[in-house]
C-alpha cells in the first residue's frame, strides 16, 4: 500500500464497503460520541467521516488529535446506517473505522477556525493566508479562479490565437498609475519597471507579424487599493489582434467572455445583447463608465424646467455657463421617508441633500406633486417632469445640479442606490455593455492636457481630429462593463509614427522624450506597422463576478492588505545595507 494513502478523502462510496483502505489529510472537526470518537478528515479531494471506538488500536490517539493535524489513517469502510447518511457528501455513504493512525504533522492552537465559515478580521486571515485557504469558501474560489483561467486558454486556442510570454523586467511606460521600478545593479543610477501592461510588447508582437496573440499575463501597478482592485499586481488576459477594426474585437472577444459567464455562472441568465454606449451618453445617463445596467433607471437631463423658475438654488446655478440639472427617476420611490433616506444618503456622499419630488393621489383623486421642491416650482413644471420622466402617482424623482464633472459620480451612485433599495436592479444575473467613443483626453486638476485612457490609441478621424481642440478628440477606445464593474479594456492602436508624435505634443510630450521613452515602438512602426488593436480582460475581477463576492482579494491566493503590505510574508521589508551598497543607493530618513 502506498505510504501515505490508497484513496482520496472524496473516492470512496458504499462500493468500498469491507475494504482495507489508507487515508491522509487534515483534522476537520473532532466529535465525541460518549466513548465513539468521530473524526471528519479532509484533504484537498472531499470530507471522509473516519471513527474509532475504545476497541480500536488507534482510539488512544484519536483522543489526543487537534483540529488541523495532518493524520495519516488506515481503516476498514463500513456503510453508514441508512438514517445517518449524509447525502450533502460523495462520501455521505460510508465511513472508515480507523484501525491504525499517524500524526504526519502536528497543530499549534489556532489563532483562526477552519471549520465554518466565522467572519474574522481580514489582517488575521491576511497573516494566517495558508489557514484561511483551507476554509472551504476561499478554496472554491481558488479551485473556480484555476477553471476560469484553463477555460479562457482553450477557448482563446480554439479562436485561432497564440500564446506568448512578454517581459517582466523592462522601461517605464505611462499607462495611468504609477509605476513600479527596479534598479540596476549593472547600471548604477538607471531603473528597470515592472510592466503596468504588456501593452508595448504585444503591439511591436503585431509588428513582428505574429497576429492573433493572447497572454495570461502579470501586471504590476502601484495603485491605491479599492474592493475591486489590487494594490500592487493582477493578472489579465492580453489580447492583441492585427488587420481588425473595433467591431472585430467585438466580435472575437464576446464568445469568449460570455462562454465563460455562462459555464461558471452557476445558472445565472447571462444577456446575450451587449449594447454600444457612446461614453458621453453613459455618463449621463448611469453617472458612470461602467453602467450596471441590471438598474433600469435611467437619468435624464432637466435643466429647462428648473431655469427661471422659483427654486431659487437650481434657478441660479443655471445662470452660470457649463451647468446643468438632472434627474433620476425613482418608479414607485413615491414617499417622503423613502425620501428622507435618500437625503441621508446624500449627506454620507458630502452632499447636503438632493431634491426631490414624489407624486401622489390628490384627495380630489387626480395626481399631485409634493415636496419642497414641487411647491417652489408649481404645478406645471413638475407635470411637465412627470411626463418627461414616464412616472406616475407612487413614483419619485431626485435632481442634482452643478456641473457635470463634479455630480455626475455621485448621481450615478444614487441611481445604484435607488435602484438596490426599490428592488428595480434584476439580482443574480449578468449584464453587459461596450462603453465606446472614449474622449482621448482630459484636463488635469492644474489645467493641463492629458491622456484620458489609454496613450497608445488611435484616434477617431487620424492625424486631422488632433488639429482642432484636443478635448473633442475621441479615441477608438472601448470598455467592457458589467454588473457596474469594468471587465475589458481596450483599443484599436495608433500605428501611425507621425500621428503618435503629434497625440503625444498634445499631452506635453516633444518629439525627443517620444524618441527616447517609446523608442522601440518608434523605430518598429517605421518598417511596415499593421492596423492592430485589442483589449484586455480582468482575471481578478471576471473570477469576482462569478464566485458573487465584494471583494477582489476573496479570489486571489496571496493578496496584499488595503495598505500594500503582505502580512504573511512581511512585505515590503528594509533592504540590508550591503544590498543598498551593491545597487549604489541611500535611503531617505522618514519625515
Amino acid at each position: 500500500m502506498h505510504a501515505y494513502r490508497s484513496h482520496t478523502c472524496a473516492d470512496l462510496t458504499a462500493a468500498n464497503a469491507g475494504e482495507t483502505v489508507r487515508l491522509s489529510g487534515w483534522v476537520h472537526r473532532v466529535r465525541d460520541h460518549g466513548g465513539v470518537l468521530f473524526v471528519d478528515l479532509r484533504d484537498h479531494y472531499g470530507m471522509t467521516q473516519v471513527l474509532a471506538d475504545s476497541d480500536s488500536p488507534a482510539f488512544a490517539a484519536m483522543e489526543k488529535l487537534r483540529a488541523e493535524t495532518v493524520i495519516r489513517i488506515d481503516g476498514r469502510v463500513k456503510l453508514r446506517d441508512a438514517a445517518l447518511v449524509n447525502p450533502k457528501l460523495p462520501t455521505g455513504e460510508i465511513e472508515v473505522y480507523a484501525t491504525d493512525l499517524e500524526v504526519l504533522g502536528p497543530a499549534d492552537e489556532l489563532p483562526l477556525p477552519v471549520f465554518g465559515d466565522l467572519d474574522y478580521p481580514e489582517e488575521t486571515r491576511l497573516a494566517y493566508r495558508f489557514l484561511d485557504l483551507r476554509r472551504e469558501s476561499l478554496h472554491n474560489n481558488i479551485m473556480l479562479r484555476s477553471k476560469v483561467v484553463r477555460s479562457i486558454r482553450n477557448r482563446m486556442w480554439d479562436s485561432g490565437f497564440t500564446e506568448f510570454q512578454t517581459p517582466i523586467i523592462t522601461a517605464s511606460s505611462p499607462e495611468g498609475a504609477r509605476d513600479f521600478l527596479v534598479p540596476s545593479r549593472l547600471h548604477p543610477g538607471k531603473f528597470y519597471a515592472l510592466p503596468q501592461a504588456p501593452q508595448q510588447f504585444k503591439q511591436l508582437i503585431m509588428v513582428a507579424g505574429f497576429d492573433r496573440y493572447f497572454q495570461i499575463a502579470p501586471c504590476f501597478r502601484d495603485e491605491d487599493p479599492r474592493a475591486d482592485r489590487s494594490p500592487t499586481d493582477f493578472y489579465q488576459l492580453d489580447v492583441e489582434m492585427s488587420f481588425v477594426e473595433q467591431e472585430d474585437v467585438f466580435n472575437t472577444i464576446q464568445p469568449v467572455i460570455q462562454g465563460l459567464f455562462e459555464e461558471f455562472g452557476n445558472g445565472r441568465p447571462v444577456d446575450t445583447n451587449w449594447p454600444r454606449i457612446p461614453y458621453a451618453e453613459s455618463m449621463l445617463k448611469y453617472g458612470s463608465d461602467k453602467p450596471d445596467l441590471r438598474n433600469p433607471i435611467e437619468m435624464q437631463v432637466v435643466s429647462d424646467h428648473f431655469r427661471d423658475s422659483g427654486f431659487a438654488i437650481f434657478a441660479k446655478l443655471l445662470e452660470q455657463e457649463g451647468t446643468e440639472v438632472r434627474a433620476i427617476p425613482a418608479p414607485t420611490g413615491g414617499s417622503r421617508k423613502f425620501a428622507d433616506r435618500m437625503n441621508a444618503f446624500a449627506q454620507k456622499e458630502g452632499l447636503p441633500g438632493m431634491g426631490y419630488i414624489f407624486w401622489r393621489k390628490a384627495e380630489d383623486g387626480s395626481t399631485e406633486a409634493a415636496g419642497p421642491v414641487a411647491k417652489n416650482i408649481g404645478p406645471e413644471r413638475t407635470e411637465a417632469i412627470r411626463l418627461q420622466l414616464g412616472l406616475a402617482e407612487g413614483d419619485a424623482a431626485f435632481f442634482l445640479g452643478g456641473k457635470p464633472e463634479a455630480f455626475e459620480a455621485v448621481a450615478g451612485r444614487a441611481r445604484n442606490e435607488i435602484g438596490r433599495e426599490l428592488g428595480l436592479t434584476e439580482e443574480n444575473q449578468f449584464k453587459f455593455a461596450w462603453i465606446v467613443d472614449f474622449p482621448m483626453y482630459e484636463k488635469t486638476d492644474e489645467g493641463k492636457i492629458d491622456f484620458s485612457h489609454n496613450p497608445f490609441s488611435m484616434p477617431q478621424g487620424g492625424l486631422d481630429a488632433l488639429n482642432g481642440d484636443p478635448l473633442a478628440v475621441k479615441g477608438y477606445q472601448y470598455d467592457l462593463a458589467c454588473n457596474g464593474y469594468e471587465l475589458i479594456s481596450g483599443a484599436i492602436r495608433n500605428h501611425k509614427p507621425e500621428i503618435m508624435f503629434k497625440a503625444f505634443e498634445l499631452a506635453g510630450y516633444g518629439h525627443d522624450e517620444v524618441e527616447k521613452r517609446f523608442g522601440g515602438m518608434v523605430k518598429a512602426f517605421r518598417y511596415g506597422a499593421p492596423p492592430h488593436g485589442g483589449c484586455a480582460a480582468g482575471i481578478d475581477r471576471i473570477v469576482m463576478l462569478l464566485a458573487d463576492e465584494q471583494n477582489i482579494r476573496e479570489v486571489i491566493m496571496f493578496p496584499m492588505n488595503q495598505r500594500a503590505e503582505d502580512l504573511m510574508m512581511g512585505a515590503p521589508s528594509e533592504p540590508t545595507n550591503e544590498q543598498m551598497r551593491e545597487l549604489r543607493l541611500r535611503a531617505l530618513p522618514k519625515e
